[in-house]
Order: structure tokens, then sequence, then C-alpha cells
């Protein structure tokens, strides 16, 4: 089974031989790869909804996996037992959703190693939690899919090295690198902040000023990310 562009990068930071939990496994492609390629010995998938969990199970069974593949019905991490699971991967849902799950579950993330996060939206609030809550950002990539960038996040617990809280948000290990997809990361999240400027241009109230401001601040804070890359090309 190929993978997207997406799910090989989530591939990527599994370790070899770990036991991963698939949250929210959608259509089972990731576990069945990671059993097939030998990478894993065992996956724990898990769906919210009994619909996409029946359709799992019966994945599992098609393709000859259920000694190695468990599929559980339940909400996030609460479908884990502390300990059963060294990696955790998390993909294709909302960064505000992601958190929810994460912090909802703290006994369960205290035996889990890595964490593999794949946000559609709010990377940035999600790297910002993660950091204030005992995680460092060990790894970061930017693939492309059909003309969409999908961030993937590697986190493991300890300190992040990193202290402003800007860069922190916009991706640490993604600033340190010299990636033409990271630099087209780093202008989509400029051409973002440039349209929410433009809403703001002329605001009355405060609130909207104080807002504006802020914007500005990070759409300068962003062109100095971008021009530091581009000084690496010279």
């Amino acid at each position: 089974m190929n993978l997207s562009s997406r799910l090989d990068a989530v591939a990527g930071y599994i370790p070899q031989g770990s036991t991963v939990a698939d949250i929210g496994t959608d259509h089972l492609q990731l576990p069945v790869y990671l059993i097939n390629s030998g990478l894993c010995r065992s996956v724990i998938a898990s769906e919210l909804n009994r619909l996409p969990y029946r359709q799992a199970e019966n994945l599992a069974t098609f393709h000859r996996l259920t000694d190695k593949i468990q599929v559980r019905l339940g909400d996030g991490l609460k479908v884990l037992s502390p300990g059963e699971a060294q990696v955790i991967v998390i993909a294709g849902i909302g960064g505000n959703a992601i958190i929810k799950m994460l912090s909802g579950s703290p006994k369960a993330l205290e035996t889990i190693q890595r964490l593999i996060l794949q946000p559609m939206t709010g990377a940035g609030y999600l790297r910002l939690w993660l950091v204030q809550n005992g995680w460092r950002i060990g790894d970061e990539t930017i693939t492309e899919e059909k003309g969409r960038l999908y961030c993937v996040i590697m986190a493991e617990h300890g300190r992040e090295n990193a202290q402003d809280k800007f860069i922190i948000e916009i991706g640490p290990r993604l600033a340190e690198k010299n990636n033409p997809l990271a630099d087209k990361y780093f202008w989509k999240l400029y051409t973002d902040c440039q349209k929410l400027a433009d809403k703001l241009s002329g605001a009355a109230s405060p609130a909207a000023e104080e807002k504006a401001l802020e914007v500005k601040k990070k759409l300068t804070r962003i062109k100095e990310v971008l021009a530091k890359n581009e000084r690496k090309l010279c």
C-alpha cells in the first residue's frame, strides 16, 4: 500500500519496532502500511464513531491483520491504557481538537515517548500548547499534496530550546531549515496575516487597533525569517 505524501511524512517519524496508537485512523491506511512494511509490531487504531469503527474493523479483517491491528471505539486517547503504546499519531484534524484530546488524557500521555501530529489548522496554537506542557518540538516538516501544504510535528518529552513565542508558534525546527517547502509555508502564513491586516485597517475599537498592531509585528517577524533563509541561499 502506497501512502499519500502527508501520511508518508507521518510514517517517517515512527521509530522501528514501536507500538503506535493511530487516533482517528481514517480507513486504516497508516496502520496497514506500518505492519506490512515491518516498521511496527502492532498498532492500536481508534475511531470515535461507530460507522468508521466498523469500516476499520472490516479493513483489518480484509488485510488479515486482526492479530496485529487492534481497532477500538472511543474518544481520543481514552481508548488507551498507560504503557500500551510508545507513539501516538493524530492526523487530519484541527489543532484545537488535538489539544483537547491531549489535555483530556494526561495519564495516557505520561508513558508516551513520541507524539506525531498533523493539524489541518491551528498549528501555531498546538506548538505553543506542547511547549507549555512539557513537550519539545523534536522535528517538523512540510509536505505538499494536491496543492495544499501540510505540517507534520514530532514532539517528545523535554524542554524546548526555543524561547521566542513567535518562533515557537511558526515552527522552531522549520525556521532552522533551509527548505523550499518551509519557505512556502512561511509565505502562506505571511499572506494570511496580510489578509487579516487588511481587514483590520482603519479599525475604530481599541481591541481591533491592538490586534492590528499585533498582526503588523507578526508580518515583520515572518519577513525576517524569510530574509534569513534567502541569505542562506546566497
